[in-house]
């Protein structure tokens, strides 16, 4: 099995065959003023929730190896096993990085890339990939939510920690689009999230709305409220948590990348049914934001713990076989930030923060664990 898309917004549908020409809105009701303490949390756990990004990595050398090995001198975030394409995502995971290590010239230099070459929708959102070696560079103009979340969440962090104006305007644009194009606030199941503006509604597929639990960017939505507070952003920690309890299929009890939320979750339609690159990140994002209950960070720990621990399997949620591994020593900063979490298991040496040659994804979800854990469990980096 090859590396995968961890936006793959465009790709998928044009294998299944069901990337649809038309936009839906999906904002189908008023929103109602957010709390900023989120469900789960303890009270030390809310009084993090609203702690700013900046400076929190705490690691220099590595931000600058990953500023040289991955950004370019015009800002643009490189996917290195991507065939060197950018994304909405990685360019919203460097704006994140680049605030998490006070660089605020980085930041800037990746913000005006982002904004010349992804923000050429006609709306406020990005489109979600940008291609190198192809004319027009930018060749589906179907955003990824996730990386509108990204960007939006980067730039309030960005805006309270350098006192910017202007960044928390285009946060506050950003969030507001998405909203009301891509959040289903009446959904049965709560505040269901599109993973784009297009192809996922009910209204585009049979087995719609399908959702992708990774999409579900945890920490970010109590900074949000900070510059779009008329919507409520703690009914998509309830929903998202809630999809969570019930998406745990087949024997891994682990959740799927694609899931239809018509009636019961359920794996969707004409996706591998694979616990896979995009899945990886929701304890990430759980454990940032705090919420940290351990029944619901249970099935990552198990598949994470004993033999495991080296590497990271990709699970065929079916039959619950481990088909395909994910080596890059990166990819261990997710596993320690789970067994920090949950057991005050220390980083090991090897999940703090060296990239050495590894590619772009694994590389950023180190760097990120790396930031979570110093906000919410520095213990666990002590040396």
């Amino acid at each position: 099995m090859s590396r995968r898309d961890r936006a793959p917004i465009a790709a998928a549908f044009l294998v299944a065959g069901m990337l649809p020409a038309a936009a839906a809105s999906a904002q189908d009701g008023p929103a109602v003023p957010p709390s900023m303490a989120q469900p789960g949390m303890q009270p030390a756990q809310a009084k993090a929730a609203s702690q700013g990004l900046v400076g929190k990595l705490g690691n220099d050398t590595a931000w600058r190896a990953y500023r040289s090995r991955f950004i370019t001198d015009q800002g643009r975030v490189v996917d290195t096993a991507n065939g060197q394409i950018s994304h909405s995502e990685g360019q919203g995971y460097g704006m994140l990085l680049a605030v998490a290590a006070g660089d605020r010239v980085s930041f800037e230099r990746i913000w005006g890339w982002t904004r010349a070459n992804l923000m050429v929708r006609g709306d406020e959102l990005l489109a979600w990939r940008w291609s190198p070696d192809k004319r027009p560079a930018v060749g589906d103009m179907n955003n990824a939510t996730d990386g509108d979340i990204l960007v939006a969440w980067a730039l309030t962090e960005a805006a309270e920690a350098w006192n910017e104006p202007s960044y928390r305007t285009a946060a506050r644009r950003i969030a507001i689009e998405f909203g009301r194009k891509t959040i289903l606030f009446r959904d049965p199941h709560g505040a269901l999230l599109l993973p784009a503006v297009s192809g996922f509604s009910a209204r585009e597929r049979p087995d719609g709305p399908l959702v992708n639990l990774s999409y579900w960017i945890f920490p970010a939505f109590p900074r949000l409220a900070l510059v779009a507070p008329e919507y409520d952003w703690a009914a998509l920690t309830r929903s998202g948590l809630a999809l969570l309890r019930k998406s745990r299929f087949g024997p891994s009890n682990l959740p799927t990348e694609w899931i239809s939320a018509k009636d019961a979750p359920h794996p969707a339609t004409g996706f591998p049914p694979l616990f896979s690159y995009n899945a990886i990140r929701i304890p990430l994002y759980l454990v940032w934001a705090g919420l940290v209950r351990p029944d619901d960070l249970a099935p990552f720990q198990a598949l994470w713990s004993g033999s495991e621990r080296e590497r990271l399997p990709i699970v065929d949620t079916g039959d619950g076989r481990k088909v395909e591994w994910l080596t890059e020593a990166g990819y261990l900063g997710l596993s320690a930030l789970v067994a920090c979490a949950l057991d005050g298991t220390p980083f090991p040496e090897d999940a703090r923060g060296d990239i050495g040659n590894q590619n772009y994804y694994p590389a950023t979800l180190s760097l990120l664990a790396l930031t979570a854990a110093r906000m919410r469990y520095p213990s666990c980096l002590k040396s």
